[in-house]
Formats: C-alpha cells, sequence, structure tokens
C-alpha cells in the first residue's frame, strides 16, 4: 500500500508494498491467512498474472474465488471445489428422492381416506411412480460408485476451510 502497513502478500513474500502493489486491495495486511493459502496453492507470481489480466472491476470477484478454491485445493487435493460439488449434487439427489417418496406416500394416505374424491387419474400416478423409481435408480447407481467415480469424499464442507 505504500504506507505504514505493508498488505498480507507483501509482508509474506518480505518486500517493500509499493503505492500500486496489484494484492494490496484484495489481500489486507489484517488477513494474513488469506494470501497465505493463495500463495501455496497457486504461487504468487501467477496470482499477479491472473490479476493483471482481469479489469479492475472484476478482481474482487476473481479473488474471492481464488481464496474459495485454495480451500477447497488445500482441504481435498484431488478433487478441490469438484468434491464440494459433487457431495452437495449427492444431498440434492437424495432429498429429492425423499421428497418424492414422501409426495407418493400422502397421496396413497389421501386416496384411502378418500376413495371417492377425484384425485389424480392412473396415468398421473403411474408418471409420479415412475418418477421416484427413477430417482430412486439415479441414488442407488451414485451410492454404490461411492458418490464420485468411486471415491468417496469425506465431508468437503467444512465451512472454516471453504468459505473464509
Amino acid at each position: 500500500m505504500g504506507g505504514a502497513s505493508p498488505c498480507a502478500s507483501c509482508k509474506l513474500l518480505r518486500r517493500r508494498c509499493a503505492k500500486d502493489c496489484i494484492f494490496a486491495p484484495y489481500f489486507p495486511s489484517d488477513d494474513p491467512h488469506k494470501f497465505a493459502i493463495v500463495h501455496k496453492v497457486f504461487g504468487a507470481s501467477n496470482v499477479s498474472k491472473m490479476l493483471q489480466e482481469i479489469p479492475v472491476q472484476q478482481r474482487a470477484d476473481a479473488v474471492s474465488s481464488l481464496v474459495y478454491e485454495a480451500n477447497a485445493r488445500v482441504r481435498d487435493p484431488v478433487y478441490g471445489c469438484v468434491g464440494a460439488i459433487s457431495f452437495l449434487q449427492n444431498q440434492v439427489s437424495q432429498l429429492q428422492m425423499q421428497l418424492a417418496v414422501a409426495q407418493a406416500e400422502i397421496l396413497c394416505i389421501q386416496m384411502q381416506q378418500d376413495p371417492a374424491a377425484t384425485g389424480p387419474t392412473h396415468l398421473q400416478l403411474d408418471q409420479h411412480q415412475h418418477a421416484v423409481q427413477n430417482h430412486h435408480h439415479q441414488y442407488l447407481n451414485f451410492a454404490a460408485s461411492g458418490g464420485n467415480g468411486g471415491v468417496m469424499i469425506q465431508d468437503p464442507l467444512k465451512r472454516e476451510y471453504l468459505w473464509t
């Protein structure tokens, strides 16, 4: 920053922080871990090159993405963010299946309580049953493969690592 307090990057790299330091606006001295993790994963030189190629108004978002990806890579060196995405997709699939099963159960209960009421047609019931079976089949395939090509992901959503 060119002032009394160098940015986290210049502090870590033990160099003088110039007025036009590309890191200073995004890596303040009061949050050294933020730059340290990005530097560890991507390297200061690569991050500097990336930031120089990005328009100034998009740099803060780029830094945020780099920090997120660096934290994910430290947590899961093989899959990084993809591991977290796969974990979330698995959860969504499970919840969709649970919802479909619950909706089918509600429908069955409603039909048992009032069989004379106009309810869904047999075609609608068949379509709903097919959807439930399809979700169940997808879930079983996903679960059988370990959810991620045979590799089990161990809780990649530790917020203290990913969302800093």
